[in-house]
């Protein structure tokens, strides 16, 4: 059994990639998502091991010292990341992986596992639209919306980094994720035949 591909997907906020994943999941059995770990409290209706795994900054710290965290990022004084015992799991059952995580995580693993990983950025179709959804949840004071924006204009620039850039139009979230299925497939279509090719090459 060939080990599945990491994916990567990225995206400022407003894109909307909480939705894709979650849609993901459903319409695409092959894949497993990796639950991230995080040194934030939960919210309330969050579940340990469904949302996150919930750590406090101590013991996320220790994780890092120690190489158990594949990737990680500190955003609103939290730190955000992938377990690498999460990533080992999912791969070695023969399923890909979705790794949901910021723009500067992806970075990390796209250097780290080079053409074993595929990064695919999700972006609102406009920064109007982007600015409208982050104002339509209610949830946050201005100054936070201010600075989620500063910083969604900042990981736009590594958008050229990225291998797909995928727009989540509003309102078509479906569509988006079978965009990103079609991608999935078609990476891991190429990659076992270039496994085939190599090992026939080596016989």
């Amino acid at each position: 059994m060939n080990n599945g591909l990491v994916f990567v997907i990225s995206g400022p906020s407003g894109s909307g990639k909480g939705t894709v994943v979650e849609i993901l999941r459903k319409i695409y059995s092959k894949v497993g998502v990796a639950v991230s770990a995080t040194s934030r409290l939960p919210r309330e209706g969050e579940l340990e091991g469904v949302n996150y795994y919930y750590k406090t900054r101590e013991q996320f710290e220790e994780l890092i010292r120690n190489g158990d965290v594949l990737e990680y990022t500190e955003y609103n004084g939290n730190y955000y990341g992938t377990l690498k015992s999460e990533a080992e799991r999912i791969t070695a059952e023969g399923r890909d992986i979705i790794l949901e995580i910021e723009v500067d995580g992806g970075s990390q693993i796209k250097k780290l596992l080079g053409e074993q990983c595929v990064t695919i950025m999700l972006i609102a179709p406009d920064a109007d639209e982007q600015e409208r959804r982050l104002r339509g949840r209610g949830t946050e004071s201005e100054e936070v919306i201010l600075g989620r924006l500063a910083r969604a204009r900042e990981e736009m620039m590594e958008a050229v980094k990225y291998d797909y850039v995928v727009v989540n139009e509003t309102g078509k979230s479906e569509e988006c994720a079978e965009t990103i299925v079609s991608i999935m497939k078609a990476e891991h279509q190429t990659s076992r035949r270039m496994s085939k090719y190599i090992n026939d090459y080596f016989d």
